[in-house]
């Protein structure tokens, strides 16, 4: 499993809600408003950690849109679907590697965890981002 792979639904519905005076999902320690909220709502993220924390929480809040439209469209997949029975409850960044203001490409280590009924995991993945057209994409991500 990949943050490309765990990405396949386009209804939030069964997916929790998060408000915007709510402590933000990626773990930042700001709140949803100040942090991800934006970049869910079309704002453009300024680094790919930033980019890679709101895809994070749109797993989280089961927004097909946001991941859809901050992939690659070179390595999107067709469709999305995402899984509200899948929870992600947390997120590390390990690394950062490039990413920033001259910078074409970066990439994030990341740890994420996750249940599913009794089930409780990680996905620790190592992500590849571009900056093309004014923006940070998604590329792909390596499992380790």
């Amino acid at each position: 499993m990949s943050f490309g792979a765990a990405a396949e639904n386009p209804s939030t519905a069964g997916f929790p809600a998060v408000v915007a005076s709510d402590p933000c999902p990626c773990g930042s320690g700001e709140r949803y408003e100040g942090c991800c909220g934006p970049l869910l709502r079309g704002a453009v993220a300024p680094t790919p950690e930033r980019l890679m924390r709101s895809r994070f929480t749109a797993f989280v809040v089961g927004d097909a849109r946001h991941l859809a439209g901050s992939w690659h469209p070179g390595t999107r997949p067709a469709e999305l679907t995402l899984d509200p029975a899948l929870r992600w409850t947390g997120l590390e960044i390990v690394e950062t590697d490039a990413g920033g203001e001259g910078d074409t490409r970066g990439v994030v280590e990341f740890r994420a965890a996750w249940r599913q009924g009794r089930d409780r995991g990680e996905l620790h993945e190592r992500s590849r981002f571009v900056r093309q057209s004014g923006r940070w994409w998604y590329v792909d991500g390596e499992v380790r």
